[in-house]
C-alpha cells in the first residue's frame, strides 16, 4: 500500500505529478478556498504526509489525531500556523521553503513602500473618480524615497535582498537584529542601531521578521510614538507583529504618516476593519511571494521536502527547535 499524502489547497498538476507514481494522493480540490477543519482533522487519521499552507492552523489537537503523520511541508517561508514543538516531540518533521521567495518578496516590500510614499493608490482613486481637473502645487504630494533613511527590523534573507533595492535610491540603511551581522554590516553599508533608536531616525521602518512568541506585538502604542510624523511604516512579515489598535491610532491621529500592509492578524481582513478606512493606509492580500515562477517553485520545494522526509532522509528544509520548550 502507498503512504498517503495529503495536500490541503489544489495544486498545479506538474508539482504532484511525481507524488502520484509513489504515494496515494489526496488533495482538497479548491485552489481558493481553505479546506474546512473538519475534513482536514479527518483527513489526518490516515495520512503519513501533510502538505499544508500558512491558511491552516495545524495546533497541537489536529497533530494528536495524525497517528501516522511523519512530516508537515509548510508551502511557506514562516511556520507560525503549525505547532512545530508538538510536531517535534511527536517526532513529526516539520519543513519550511525559504530562499525561493527571497528576491519576489523584496520586490513586493519596496513596491509597497514606494505606493505608500507616492500615495500611488489614492492617485488613481482621484483620477476614476473624476477629481482630477487640474494641476496644483501640493496636490497628492508624498514623501522623497531617494536619499531617505531606511530602517529594517530583521536582517534575514529577504531583509538583505530589500537592502540591496534601496541602496540603488542611495537611501541611508540601518537595521535592528536579534544578533549583530558584521558581514552584512560590511557589505551593505548597513549600520546596527537598537530598536528604539532605528525607531527615531528612520523615514521608512520596514519590519522583515518571523512572528514568534518574541516578536508578537513588537511593535504596539509605545514604539509608534518613537517615529517620525514623517514616517512610513511597511510590513510584508507577519501581521502579529504589530498592534493594529495601536497602529490605527497613530495613522488616524497623523503620529505617522503613513503605512503600507501586506500582511494582518487576522486574514482575510474583515471589510469592514478600522484600518481600510484610513486614506493614509495602502492594503494589499498577503502577496509578498506572488509572482507564477515563485509560487510554483515554493510548491515545488515542498514536494521535495515532503519526499525527503518520507523517504526517511532529512528534508533539506527541516526546521528545527528546542524540544525542552
Amino acid at each position: 500500500m502507498k503512504p498517503r499524502i495529503y495536500i490541503t489547497r489544489k495544486l498545479p498538476e506538474q508539482i504532484i505529478d511525481g507524488l502520484c507514481k509513489n504515494y496515494d494522493v489526496r488533495m482538497w480540490n479548491q485552489e481558493d478556498i481553505p479546506v474546512p477543519r473538519e475534513v482536514l482533522e479527518e483527513e489526518m487519521k490516515e495520512v503519513e504526509g501533510l502538505l499544508c499552507l500558512l491558511t491552516e492552523q495545524i495546533d497541537e489537537s489536529l497533530i494528536d489525531k495524525a497517528a501516522n503523520l511523519k512530516i508537515i511541508a509548510n508551502m511557506a517561508v514562516g511556520h507560525n500556523n503549525i505547532d512545530v514543538i508538538s510536531a517535534t516531540k511527536r517526532g513529526i518533521m516539520v519543513t519550511n521553503t525559504p530562499g525561493v521567495l527571497t528576491e519576489t518578496t523584496a520586490d513586493l516590500t519596496f513596491g509597497l513602500l514606494l505606493a505608500t510614499a507616492r500615495r500611488l493608490m489614492e492617485a488613481e482613486d482621484y483620477l476614476k473618480s473624476g477629481k482630477w481637473e487640474t494641476w496644483s502645487p501640493m496636490q497628492l504630494t508624498g514623501q522623497d524615497v531617494y536619499g531617505a533613511t531606511m530602517g529594517i527590523i530583521g536582517l534575514g534573507r529577504i531583509g538583505e535582498a530589500l537592502a540591496k533595492r534601496a541602496k540603488g535610491f542611495d537611501m541611508n540603511l540601518v537595521y535592528f537584529n536579534r544578533s549583530r551581522k558584521y558581514e552584512q554590516e560590511k557589505e551593505l553599508g548597513i549600520e546596527y542601531q537598537p530598536l528604539e533608536k532605528l525607531l527615531q531616525i528612520s523615514d521608512f521602518v520596514c519590519v522583515m521578521l518571523p512572528l514568534t512568541p518574541e516578536t508578537a506585538y513588537m511593535i504596539g502604542k509605545e514604539q509608534l510614538e518613537l517615529m517620525k510624523e514623517s514616517a512610513v511604516l511597511i510590513n510584508t512579515a507577519r501581521g502579529g507583529i504589530i498592534d493594529e489598535k495601536a497602529l490605527y491610532k497613530a495613522l488616524k491621529n497623523r503620529e505617522i504618516w503613513a503605512a503600507g500592509l501586506d500582511v494582518f492578524e487576522e486574514e482575510p481582513i474583515p471589510v469592514d476593519h478600522p484600518l481600510l478606512t484610513l486614506p493614509n493606509v495602502v492594503t494589499l492580500p498577503h502577496i509578498g511571494s506572488a509572482s507564477i515562477a515563485t509560487r510554483l517553485k515554493m510548491a515545488t520545494l515542498a514536494v521535495q521536502n515532503l519526499m525527503e522526509g518520507l523517504a526517511g532522509d532529512t528534508p533539506r528544509n527541516l526546521v528545527v527547535v528546542n524540544k525542552s520548550k
